[in-house]
């Protein structure tokens, strides 16, 4: 199966200047990178539209995000069945793969402790090795789904499924992985690299959404530097998604 997508930036005036034309460029992309959330959001259509909620609500998803993806072009996710999983990929229109994924109908077993409440920092320190020191607990984001406000993400985002009318996209739950890291250290142009994802409940309309978070793991690699996150999102005290989430904190500059 092939789903078709025309990509679309929906951060270009975010403050992550990763996805702006001319940060990216000189960090030696082509232009603003179409953000790996947004990637993964195409990706989860067809198990979506394959096991339905079911999938929303006890499956699982593994993604790695390895080329960019830009605005405006025509992306296609393949899907090839593998006993009871999915191996997906993202296609740009010159054969370059640009992401993978793997959804499974079974859940990934999650053994940590699942991360505690914390504040917000008063003040954000600049994102570095010490500030996200393996262990460090994040502070906590909540928020409500409002099903009527999604219909524009669900537009961003490409998405079509009648089953998202009065639930949760798993994509829009990502990107809580994305904004707890940001509301808790300074950033400068950063990029989401991987997702784990155990899909655990179906979020519906109006109800609240908890999410905890600390860090795993804080890493260089060529000059990059990585952190990798432990993300709980709950819903009505109930657990709704478990994330291993890691993305490039610092990136390393062309010069």
């Amino acid at each position: 199966m092939t789903y078709v997508v025309e990509a679309y930036n929906t951060a270009s005036e975010s403050t992550n200047k990763i996805h702006d034309d001319e940060v990216a460029r000189a960090y030696g992309f082509r232009g603003g990178l179409v953000p790996g959330v947004d990637v993964y959001a195409y990706l989860t259509h067809v198990p979506a539209e394959r096991w339905g909620l079911d999938w929303l609500a006890r499956g699982a998803i593994t993604v790695r995000l390895a080329k960019p993806v830009y605005d405006g072009h025509v992306v296609s996710v393949t899907a090839r069945a593998d006993g009871d999983a999915l191996d997906l990929a993202v296609i740009d229109a010159g054969g370059d793969e640009c992401a993978t994924a793997r959804a499974t109908r079974e859940p990934i077993d999650v053994k940590r402790p699942s991360p505690p409440t914390a504040p917000l920092p008063e003040h954000r320190p600049p994102a570095s090795p010490s500030s996200l020191r393996p262990g460090t607990v994040l502070g906590s984001l909540t928020d409500v789904f409002d099903a009527r406000l999604a219909a524009s993400y669900l537009a961003d985002v490409r998405e079509t499924l009648p089953l998202y009318a009065t639930v949760a996209h798993p994509g829009w739950l990502l990107r809580f992985a994305n904004s707890i890291l940001a509301r808790n250290v300074v950033l400068g142009p950063w990029i989401h690299v991987s997702s784990d994802v155990a899909l655990l409940g179906v979020l519906g309309d109006g109800e609240p959404v908890d999410v905890r978070a600390c860090v795993l793991d804080e890493f260089e690699r060529k000059g990059h530097r990585f952190v990798t996150l432990d993300v709980a999102i709950d819903g009505g005290c109930r657990p709704i998604q478990r994330i291993t989430h890691t993305a490039i904190h610092t990136l390393r500059r062309l010069d």
